[in-house]
C-alpha cells in the first residue's frame, strides 16, 4: 500500500440561510434542527470522527456561531445535571477538545465551490474531506469512514454515490462512469465525468453524488479562478470536473441510506426511520404511526 497523507480535516459548509424551513430558521441555524433528539450537525460530526477526522472545519454565516457553541462545554447546564445526579454522557458527543473546531466566515453567499474556498487557509496543502450536513448518511460503518477506507487504497479524489431510480437522476448531479476499480466489493468506480442534472434521456447513469468528497488541495487553486455556473454561483461540481483527467478521480457507492433533509419532506422522513431504529421508542413510534393512518 502506498503511504498517502492521511485525512484528518474535514470542511463543514453551514452558512447557508435555510430558507426552506423558515420560520423555524429566523433564529436557529437550520443545522441544528433535531433528527429525533441530536441536531443534523451532530450526525455529520459523528461521522467525521468515526472516519478519523480530527479537525472540524466549519464555514459559517451571520447568525450561525450557535452551532460551533453546540460543541463547547456548557459549564451551567453540566453543573446543574451533575447536582441533580443526571447522567451527563449523552453530551459527550459534544464536546469538542481545544483546536479540534475551526470557524471562517463566508460573508457573501456565493456557493458551495466559494464557501470551500473560504476555509484554504486552514486545509493547506493537505488532501481533506467535505461534508455536507444536509444529506444525513446512515449506515454501519459510515460514509465518510467507507470513503477513507477507499482513499487509502487508491488516493486521489472521491465522491460518495448512490444509485436511485433512472426516473429520478434530472435532481441531481450524476456521474459519467468508467471501469470498476479492484476490490470494495466493485463500490469503486472511476469517474470520466460529471453532469448536473441531467434530462432523463441524457443521464450517463443513475449514480448521484451524495454530498461527501476527499479532495486533493489542488481544488483550491481551481476554486480560486473559478468562475460563476449554475445559479449565478461559484459551483464545486466545476471545479472538481475540471480536475478530472489531471488527478485519479474515482467514485464510492455508499453502502447505506441517505436522507435528504435539506427538503422538508426528506427531513420528516429521516426522523421518522431514525426514531422507528431506536430501541428506546420505536415500538411505540410504530405503534403512535399506525394509529394516525388508522
Amino acid at each position: 500500500m502506498t503511504t498517502r497523507k492521511p485525512i484528518k480535516k474535514a470542511v463543514f459548509p453551514v452558512a447557508g440561510l435555510g430558507t426552506r424551513f423558515l420560520p423555524a430558521t429566523k433564529a436557529i441555524p437550520k443545522e441544528l434542527l433535531p433528527i429525533v433528539d441530536r441536531p443534523l450537525i451532530q450526525y455529520a460530526v459523528d461521522e467525521a470522527r468515526e472516519a478519523g477526522i480530527e479537525q472540524i472545519i466549519f464555514v459559517t454565516g451571520r447568525g450561525k456561531t450557535a452551532i460551533v457553541e453546540h460543541f463547547d462545554i456548557a459549564y451551567e447546564l453540566e453543573t446543574t445535571m451533575g447536582e441533580r445526579g443526571k447522567d451527563l454522557s449523552v453530551l459527550d458527543a459534544t464536546r469538542a477538545t481545544p483546536g479540534d473546531i475551526i470557524t471562517v466566515r463566508q460573508q457573501v453567499p456565493l456557493g458551495l465551490g466559494h464557501a470551500i474556498w473560504c476555509a484554504r487557509a486552514i486545509v493547506g496543502d493537505e488532501p481533506f474531506a467535505i461534508l455536507l450536513p444536509d444529506e444525513l448518511m446512515v449506515g454501519s460503518p459510515g460514509c465518510m469512514k467507507q470513503m477513507v477506507e477507499a482513499y487509502d487504497e487508491v488516493g486521489g479524489n472521491l465522491i460518495s454515490v448512490l444509485e436511485v431510480p433512472h426516473e429520478e437522476v434530472s435532481s441531481y448531479g450524476v456521474i459519467d462512469p468508467g471501469a470498476t476499480l479492484d476490490g470494495f466489493g466493485g463500490a469503486l468506480t472511476q469517474v470520466k465525468g460529471l453532469v448536473e442534472k441531467p434530462p432523463v434521456d441524457q443521464a450517463p447513469s443513475n449514480k448521484i453524488v451524495s454530498g461527501r468528497y476527499i479532495l486533493q488541495p489542488e481544488v483550491m487553486r481551481t476554486l480560486e479562478h473559478q468562475g460563476k455556473g449554475a445559479g449565478g454561483e461559484i459551483q464545486l461540481t466545476d471545479a472538481m470536473a475540471k480536475m478530472i483527467g489531471a488527478q485519479p478521480f474515482n467514485a464510492v457507492t455508499f453502502a447505506g441510506k441517505r436522507y435528504d433533509c435539506g427538503s422538508k419532506l426528506g427531513f420528516v422522513e429521516a426522523t421518522l426511520a431514525l426514531a422507528l431504529a431506536r430501541d428506546d421508542i420505536g415500538a411505540d413510534v410504530r405503534a403512535m404511526a399506525q394509529r394516525l393512518l388508522g
